[in-house]
């Protein structure tokens, strides 16, 4: 008998696996894709062509230190030279990594006087005040929510817990902000992967984990790309003694609170204690519960560049698309999109944003590839239901729609500066909702696994000490689905691992 098995050998499964191993108990890992790494990998999606994109996730800020030096991970994690560019007719908004005089002057040129940006500078001071002081937490047993406004309040005066804790980010985004540009910059971290409205405080979660990474919020790019953080995790795990068992599909789980036997294939392994890496509900169909999902909302396209576009407004390409580029993302085209959405509708206009990976590392591509360019795209608020019988004809469609939308903004056509592959096809690819369940598992391609929860526990909420319990004592969830769970960080792998080793 295992001390442990679990099921799925995503990133958050690799690291409970590791600290497990470390500790010297037992762990099997069960992944039914022929490697681990789940999302979170590096891949080439086309034929002849050396370039090993982040095909899935693409950026890391949650990722604790302490598990990078817990576990002994060999990682390198690399600043972007600018934080985003939004493009504004003739003009854009520059926010640099260190924001100087030039974002100040950005600022002065969109929204005509720079109250907006001293604005801008007090609200994301507060925030790094509430990230420092939040973020060791998540690695800790659940505080109460009265505790952990204590905490945010002690260094934030009280100013940031009502913004983002109680009142919608859209009411304080319009109080905080005049111009429409800028609140729509702010706003499109509470949006990344939720289908919500900027008045829903499911937004403010959303918001919440996109700001607190790490103890200081920014969103970092993985050397050797996604593959190289789960390469890192899968060698950490198998040199402590955890067997990977790869192409093993878990078919049911069943347990009686102190033992558990898990079926893949045709084998039955029993084992004292079971983690989760998939989805809750996924979790539930293998006990055989009746259980919904709740899907996902996004478009991801990749693509291999000959050469960046120039941009109309003359900023300097390498330094618009190293940070996040935000594409018609106002706070009156995110909501509206929202809505339109929301209403069964494909969005009249699509808001996403993009980065170029390969600015900050270009070790991403291969030889012959000198020139060349990445570019990752994330679409917003396209809920899985809009892709239901139509899933390959409306991906083509957005696909055209958003590089239209791009076109906008440059002085040639993105079209022009595609790379093409071995069969002379561009280098595009793209990934909906509905494509990530069937390739990954994904339920309705939620990558969060479900909405995404407070990092506290609040007065009668039955979620355990660690956030990771389920209702039967033996089963944990150790994935995106658990409490604190989402992004890639790790935090649910290592919480799910706190947890069995307090009762080991």
């Amino acid at each position: 008998m295992d001390d442990v098995v679990i099921v799925g050998g995503g990133h958050n499964g690799l690291v409970a696996a590791a600290y497990l191993a470390q500790a010297g108990k037992s762990v099997r890992v069960l992944e039914k894709l022929p490697h681990a790494g789940g999302a979170a990998v590096s891949a080439s999606p086309w034929e002849g062509v050396d370039a090993r994109l982040s095909r899935f996730s693409y950026l890391v800020s949650l990722l604790p230190d302490q598990i990078v030096s817990d576990l002994g991970l060999n990682l390198a994690l690399r600043s972007r030279a600018a934080s985003s560019y939004t493009p504004n007719g003739k003009t854009g908004l520059l926010v640099e990594r260190t924001p100087g005089e030039a974002t100040a002057e950005s600022f002065r040129a969109v929204c005509g006087s720079l109250d907006d940006w001293e604005r801008w500078q007090r609200w994301y001071a507060d925030l790094e005040l509430m990230a420092a002081a939040l973020a060791p937490t998540l690695l800790e047993p659940l505080v109460s929510r009265e505790d952990l406004r204590a905490c945010v309040d002690a260094v934030a005066r009280g100013r940031v817990w009502e913004q983002v804790f109680e009142r919608p980010i859209g009411a304080t985004l319009q109080e905080l902000f005049d111009d429409n540009l800028v609140r729509g910059v702010v706003a499109t971290d509470a949006l990344i992967g939720t289908h919500a409205s900027l008045h829903s405080l499911s937004a403010n979660k959303c918001f919440l984990y996109h700001v607190i990474g790490n103890g200081t919020g920014e969103w970092k790019v993985p050397v050797g790309g996604m593959g190289a953080v789960t390469a890192e995790l899968e060698r950490a795990a198998r040199e402590a003694g955890a067997r990977i068992v790869c192409d093993a599909e878990v078919t049911s789980i069943e347990s009686d609170g102190r033992t558990a036997a898990v079926v893949y294939g045709s084998k039955t392994v029993e084992a004292r204690f079971v983690l989760s890496t998939v989805a809750p509900s996924v979790l539930g169909r293998l006990q055989g519960k009746e259980v919904h999902d709740e899907p996902g909302c996004q478009l991801k396209i990749n693509m291999l560049l000959r050469r960046l576009p120039a941009l109309k407004s003359g900023v300097d390409p390498r330094l618009a698309f190293a940070g996040t580029f935000h594409l018609d993302e106002s706070y009156d085209q995110l909501e509206t999109a929202y809505l339109e959405s929301a209403a069964g509708h494909v969005p009249s206009v699509l808001p996403g944003e993009m980065y170029c990976h390969s600015l900050t590392d270009p070790s991403i591509l291969g030889p012959g590839l000198e020139g060349h360019e990445t570019l990752t795209l994330f679409g917003l608020h396209l809920p899985a239901s809009l892709f239901e019988g139509r899933n390959a004809e409306l991906r083509d469609e957005l696909v055209q729609r958003y590089l239209d939308q791009l076109n906008a903004h440059l002085v040639e056509p993105i079209q022009d500066c595609l790379a093409v592959d071995a069969a002379g096809r561009p280098c595009v690819e793209a990934r909906t909702p509905v494509d990530l369940e069937e390739e990954l598992g994904l339920p309705g391609g939620n990558i969060f696994h479900g909405e995404l929860d407070w990092p506290f526990a609040e007065t009668g909420d039955e979620v355990g000490r660690w956030g990771v319990e389920t209702d039967v004592d033996n089963v944990l969830v150790c994935g995106a689905g658990s409490r604190r769970g989402g992004g890639v960080s790790g935090i649910g792998g290592h919480n799910a691992a706190r947890a069995v080793l307090e009762r080991l």
